[in-house]
């Protein structure tokens, strides 16, 4: 008997199938950038992933800093696949599908940091 699947919150779980596929497409990619360009893409999706992973561990009041660096990290990634594709060394069809899945975990992260902000002291105070 398999024991079960760890559980992931829902922007791990979509950060990971994004990274699943970015995975696909560097073995693929000109040599030109796959040790350059697509290796910083790489590098800022384990960077992602590991920043919304340590905020999934901390206290609400601590979680913020590591929500903003996940969300920088993610626009850093739209921009270079961007980049990727306006070169041709990411094609329309899977610059199409790794876009939607980043810009999907831009907007959980979003969500994130929107609830974070909502409930921290600091916003219940300014209400008073």
């Amino acid at each position: 008997m398999l024991p079960p699947p760890p559980r992931l919150l829902p922007v791990l779980q979509k950060l990971k199938m994004a990274y699943r596929l970015w995975h696909e497409y560097h073995s693929v990619l000109p040599k030109t950038h796959r040790y350059t360009l697509g290796q910083r893409i790489d590098n800022l999706f384990i960077g992602t992933i590991e920043a919304a992973a340590a905020a999934s561990f901390l206290k609400r009041e601590e979680k913020r800093p590591y929500v903003q660096a996940a969300i920088r990290k993610t626009d850093t990634l739209k921009i270079l696949l961007m980049i990727l594709w306006e070169t041709n060394s990411l094609d329309d069809k899977k610059y199409i599908a790794l876009s939607e899945k980043v810009d999907e975990v831009g907007r959980m992260l979003g969500g994130w940091i929107g609830q974070l902000s909502k409930n921290s002291p600091q916003s219940l105070w300014r209400e008073k």
